[in-house]
């Protein structure tokens, strides 16, 4: 016995039924593709999550303002009379108490690098001013010293530090 044979329209059914599921399934990956791209972080954040900083041409007594993740960083080479002012300070009589070396890389003590954002309501201090030589935050008047601890005014904590290291003498890498 032969076996019946579908009608036409059957087969021309199957057809559209496929060709239609394929066309939205096309039409969804380009509306969402978009959608689902524009959620990755831009390019220009991606490229501050590590950054290099030339520091060679930096003198004695000089600074440098960077820019990592948006925010400043002050990056101070000190003089010998600026790390022995710090040095010279008990870290007992601090607001928020830290000494000079533990804010500094070990073998690099000339080099200070700090977030330069105060801590009191997010200002950025003005670099070689204030009662100490070092930061003064003119918004509210907090002082900081030549390491960047606070020494007097509203400010609660220390100017932050980074995480960074030294890739070579001349050069700095934070992040």
């Amino acid at each position: 016995m032969a076996k019946p044979l579908a009608p036409p329209d059957a087969e021309r059914r199957d057809f559209i039924n496929l060709a239609s599921t394929a066309f939205v399934g096309v039409g969804v990956v380009a509306i969402g593709w978009p959608l689902v791209d524009q959620m990755n972080p831009d390019a220009s954040v991606q490229a501050l999550a590590s950054v290099e900083i030339d520091i060679s041409g930096i003198e004695p007594g000089q600074g440098i303002t960077a820019i990592w993740r948006g925010k400043p960083i002050f990056i101070r080479h000190r003089t010998a009379a600026e790390i022995d002012a710090a040095r010279a300070v008990s870290a007992a009589s601090l607001p928020d108490p830290a000494e000079d070396a533990a804010r500094v890389k070990e073998g690099h003590d000339a080099w200070l690098v700090m977030i330069g954002i105060c801590t009191h309501l997010g200002c950025v201090p003005l670099g070689q001013r204030g009662d100490y030589d070092g930061w003064f935050c003119p918004c509210h008047g907090s002082h900081y010293d030549t390491s960047g601890r606070i020494r007097k005014g509203p400010a609660p904590s220390n100017l932050a530090l980074p995480p960074y290291e030294f890739v070579s003498d001349a050069r700095i890498k934070i992040g």
